[in-house]
């Protein structure tokens, strides 16, 4: 199965500007009344500016021909202009401020909706997906977009669109009276921002992408180290990781260095360009007037129009270079929402229902990813209800690729996998997975209180339902030595407690989870001796009237199972009881047993 798509096969399919503005046009779109703000308001301010050099021209003309028409008609004229810019300014604070207040709103909601879609959505990718990932990274590329559609709003919405009306009435009032300016505004700025998107686009958009990917990947790289921290300690290796840092360090500030620099060069052609535009507009300007076929005011009308569209073609080039970036800094985000989930609900599923934990492997053929080899083929399994099952073999025999298969981590390649003979892919994958309780060999803990842990097996729990299940799993005894008790912060993943003291939070999960179908990975696998027996006790206990797989590496945890199954390269090549296995001549898991007995032997000698 393809497990997805990543950012640059969704750039090889478009451009990062089309895919990115359609993705933010989609979250426009779903903000109807808001965006109908946003628009009248910017609009009805852009266009009441665009009428300021008119009057400003009129109240020029009406005091340069004070002595043709009388004073005080020239100061009628004048008095009237004046009134006129007073309620264009009006108009311009009323718009402006009507509009960006609902651009804010508009924004706040894009953001939260986008960060919670974003969140809900890694959250739903595939287990392998998690594996191959930096959760560093991951949080970085969902803030940074988050943010990201703050600086596109704003740039769109408040700058770029205002900008290109300016620009528009501009050549059709200069143009409705002197053809010739109307022809200069609109061919110079036209080629000012043909100039600046293709300086952007093709030559600083790339230096940016990339810089924003080293980025990314130095975000991870933090991220990494901090979390593995305690093994950087147990090293000695801090040096080591300063040293790794700072060479990542030093291409993110090579390839940013670059970015910024094409960014100066950029905004000083677009000066230059400017300033060639001016001296042609006013150059045309005083030609009109020798010619007398414009007035005092209409060469301040000119001027003053001149200096508003030099004002917005001037911050044009910096909002398309905010643009670029933006779209640069979302292009991340957008992929996740490109990318496929990879396991995800049929279109009918319905939540699943167990009450006896009846699993059947019927005739599945199993690989992974695109490998040519197949893990099982054709594998047939009952594990019947209530029935104990373990499971041993070498590394990499399949013994946790079945218990994901039954949780449906992965999907089969053919075959199926029923439970109370329901095929689990048609079942929804919260339903499925809240009635299997599973016990890791790594158990993770998440940075709240020790109560909070236990409880996220059944959130409603209440504080005596969690006590008892933590004196179910032994764990009660060491939470109530605690400072704090319960209420004990333990750390991110967990590292305030002993594997043991994790386990056994673990083991009260699944008490308090109450599945009828329990898992139980390695859980003994790097224990003390007295950690390993309190929770042996505690998983006799766990065990009992639920169908129970054990994954296995100590033989001496499924001594006392009703069957084991033995894994060697994907098929099941013995199964039976502890006792007959053994006795089995040339068997594998005679050989696993006598192995780990001479390990013991050797280790008390």
């Amino acid at each position: 199965m393809r497990m997805g798509t990543d950012v640059n096969s969704t750039q090889n399919r478009a451009s990062p500007f089309r895919v990115v503005l359609t993705f933010i046009g989609h979250r426009w779109r779903r903000q109807p009344a808001l965006m109908a703000v946003v628009l009248a308001g910017l609009m009805l301010a852009t266009l009441a500016d665009l009428f300021v050099p008119m009057f400003a021209g009129r109240l020029v003309d009406a005091l340069s021909r004070a002595d043709e028409a009388g004073r005080e008609a020239a100061l009628d004229h004048a008095l009237s202009a004046l009134g006129a810019l007073a309620g264009l300014g009006l108009l311009v604070l009323a718009g402006r401020v009507a509009g960006i207040l609902a651009v804010i709103a508009l924004t706040l909601r894009m953001m939260s909706a986008v960060g919670a879609e974003s969140f809900q959505r890694v959250q739903r990718f595939s287990a392998d997906w998690h594996a191959n990932s930096f959760a560093g990274s991951t949080v970085r590329r969902i803030s940074r977009g988050m943010w990201a559609i703050d600086l596109l709003n704003d740039t769109v919405l408040i700058a770029l669109l205002p900008s290109a009306v300016v620009l528009v009435g501009a050549t059709v009032l200069l143009g409705w009276q002197w053809p010739l300016m109307g022809l200069l505004v609109a061919v110079g700025g036209l080629l000012y921002v043909l100039l600046t998107l293709a300086m952007s686009l093709r030559w600083i958009a790339p230096a940016a992408r990339l810089s924003n990917s080293w980025d990314t990947k130095l975000g991870g790289a933090m991220a990494d180290a901090v979390g593995a921290n305690a093994v950087v300690k147990a090293f000695g290796a801090e040096a080591r990781e300063d040293a790794r840092l700072a060479m990542l360090i030093d291409k993110w500030r090579r390839r940013t260095s670059r970015t910024w620099n094409r960014s100066m060069a950029s905004e000083a052609l677009q000066i230059v360009t400017l300033l060639l535009l001016r001296i042609a507009i006013i150059g045309a300007a005083i030609w009109l007037w020798w010619e007398g076929r414009a007035s005092a005011g209409d060469l301040t009308a000119v001027l003053t129009m001149f200096f508003i569209v030099q004002g917005y073609l001037r911050d044009v080039g910096y909002h398309i270079s905010n643009l670029q970036r933006g779209v640069n800094e979302m292009e991340e985000l957008v992929a996740l929402h490109h990318t496929a989930l990879g396991i995800e609900d049929m279109a009918n599923a319905l939540p699943i229902s167990i009450t006896k934990g009846d699993i059947r492997f019927e005739h599945v053929t199993f690989r992974y990813g695109g490998h040519p080899t197949p893990l099982y083929r054709d594998l047939n399994l009952h594990i019947r209800s209530g029935e104990s099952v373990g499971l041993v073999g070498p590394s990499g025999s399949g013994k946790t690729t079945l218990v994901k298969l039954i949780q449906r981590l992965h999907d089969v390649t053919e075959g199926r996998v029923t439970i109370d003979g329901q095929d689990v892919r048609h079942a929804t994958q919260a339903s499925l997975r809240a009635r299997i309780a599973i016990v890791q060999q790594e158990p993770v803990l998440f940075h709240r209180s020790l109560a909070e842990n236990i409880a996220y097996a059944r959130p409603g729990a209440t504080m005596e339902e969690i006590h008892h299940a933590a004196a179910l799993a032994n764990a009660d005894d060491f939470i109530q030595r605690l400072p704090r008790g319960y209420a004990t912060l333990v750390g991110e993943r967990g590292v305030k407690l002993s594997g043991g003291e994790r386990q056994r939070v673990a083991l009260a999960r699944a008490f308090l989870a109450d599945a009828p179908i329990l898992i139980l990975d390695e859980a003994t696998s790097a224990l003390d001796s007295e950690s390993e027996a309190a929770i042996q006790e505690a998983m006799r206990r766990l065990l009992k009237g639920r169908t129970a797989i054990v994954i296995a590496h100590r033989l001496a945890t499924v001594r006392a199972m009703d069957r084991i199954l033995v894994f060697d390269r994907g098929e099941v090549v013995e199964e039976g009881r502890h006792e007959a296995l053994v006795q089995r001549a040339g068997g594998l898991y005679r050989r696993l047993f006598e192995r780990q007995a001479l390990e013991l032997t050797q280790g008390s000698d």
